[in-house]
């Protein structure tokens, strides 16, 4: 009896805590509401069957348990080991709660991979530990990409003989704009490992698998700022990649747009220096320091404004005296810095995990990340 006092309990408790539980999907801001619709009719036909499955064992333990100066010679078990009655209404049963259970949820994901023809194209790019996007220029096409054309200046891949990829828009960081009530057909990339490409607010998601390209569509219902996150373990730096999505009016989102470089204009060689210009007419070290730090994913560890990430941040670095795992001391020079890229494992800061890739680097793009580092302040 003490078994089925606690499992009926058990169903009552769990009944009360779904209802007012504290813990609830965030208000919707796509048009998906029918993936909230799909949940909630899995948590009814998988709570029916846990209430009745345990209601029946309550009833059997009541009903066939032992009575006092009962003893099992009195009612001997049944053995029935062929009940093609029963087996025909388990059989039934099962195949209704299980063609409810997949039935909506295959209706719905065929609609989730079907854009609409106006649908705008956006292609998200996965590395460890950053986002990257590619938006269409005005031919309103993405133009083609081969991985043979992957390099730090183009990570896409974009085929530099294609004209359609030319005027294409390119965004370098993890923040992104969407016009509110257009729908919109994400073109999904890994570079590296599996990632996903996760807004909860859309309810929408889509799993990023290296050497294939995924796709699904919403359309953002509500102006605003949402996070967007890796829904798939990628490494160690997988918790800080973390984006944001901003949701504008057309017109604030064409502005927010025309704000960034085209395809074309991202690659154009450095200008060459006019004539009696010095080399200030030409990059500096610490800005092409920068854009390597963004194409090498340096930026997705290390922050440049003091704020914590995997790795030590860079703001206020250089000339500061670092401890290290192995207990040692050391003021961070350009020979530090220099033995940290190069062998970033022989050396590791105190309290930070050994995760640094080792990358292969020329000596000009050492010292070009040094400059950019060098740059974000030197330790009082």
């Amino acid at each position: 009896m003490v078994i089925a006092v606690v499992l009926i309990v058990i169903v009552l408790a769990s009944l009360v805590f779904h209802f007012v539980n504290p813990w609830h999907p965030l208000a919707l801001a796509s048009n998906w509401d029918q993936m909230d619709n799909t949940l909630t009719i899995t948590f009814v036909i998988t709570g029916i069957f846990f209430v009745v499955l345990n209601l029946l064992l309550v009833y059997i333990l009541v009903r066939f348990r032992r009575r006092a100066g009962q003893t099992a010679a009195h009612e001997p078990a049944a053995y029935q080991p062929v009940n093609h009655k029963l087996e025909r209404w388990l059989t039934a049963i099962t195949t209704v709660g299980i063609v409810a259970l997949l039935a909506p949820g295959l209706l719905v994901y065929a609609d989730y991979v079907r854009p609409p023809p106006e649908a705008l194209e956006i292609e998200v790019l996965g590395t460890q530990w950053q986002w990257r996007f590619r938006f269409p220029g005005a031919d309103g096409k993405l133009g083609r990409t081969d991985a043979r054309f992957v390099k730090g200046g183009n990570p896409f891949g974009i085929d530099p003989g294609d004209l359609q990829g030319q005027d294409d828009t390119v965004v370098d960081g993890s923040e992104v704009h969407l016009p509110v009530g257009k729908p919109v057909r994400m073109v999904l990339r890994s570079l590296d490992v599996l990632h996903d490409f996760y807004v909860p607010p859309f309810r929408a998601r889509m799993n990023m698998v290296p050497g294939l390209v995924t796709t699904y569509w919403f359309t953002p219902t509500k102006t605003g700022r949402y996070e967007s996150m890796c829904a798939q373990l990628c490494g160690v730096g997988h918790a800080n990649m973390r984006g944001l999505v901003v949701v504008d009016s057309p017109a604030d989102y064409q502005a927010w747009l025309d704000g960034k470089p085209s395809f074309a204009k991202a690659n154009l060689p450095p200008p060459e220096p006019a004539a009696g210009a010095g080399a200030e007419a030409t990059a500096t070290p610490a800005a092409l320091g920068m854009a390597l730090a963004k194409s090498k994913a340096c930026v997705a560890c290390h922050s440049i404004d003091g704020s914590a990430g995997v790795g030590p941040t860079w703001k206020g670095l250089y000339g500061k005296t670092e401890a290290f795992a192995d207990g040692s001391k050391l003021k961070v020079d350009e020979a530090v810095l220099r033995q940290e890229i190069r062998e970033p494992t022989s050396r590791v800061v105190q309290g930070f995990p050994p995760i640094m890739p080792k990358t292969e680097l020329s000596d000009a793009e050492v010292d070009a990340l040094i400059a950019y580092i060098r740059a974000q302040g030197t330790a009082p």
